[in-house]
């Protein structure tokens, strides 16, 4: 890849029940509401907090941003 190209970095954003706030175990995988993929983590961020503010007063529910381009490329 030439110095000038950027690498994508996707960012995907979740959520859902939690069996305790203070973790991320989720209490159904299958119920996680996915938000959706974004390609930089400022809009990922921006829709993380529009569904965690919507949410707020759950505090079993938790939205969290996974950086998908660590994931798929762990040795960069």
């Amino acid at each position: 890849m030439a110095e000038h190209e950027t690498k994508q970095r996707l960012h995907l954003v979740m959520g859902g029940r939690v069996k305790d706030p203070r973790s991320l175990e989720f209490q159904d995988p299958e119920s996680i509401h996915v938000v959706g993929v974004f390609s930089n983590y400022d809009d990922a961020v921006d829709a993380w907090r529009s569904n965690a503010q919507r949410t707020v007063d759950d505090a079993e529910m938790k939205y969290v941003v996974v950086h998908l381009h660590r994931l798929l490329e762990p040795e960069a």
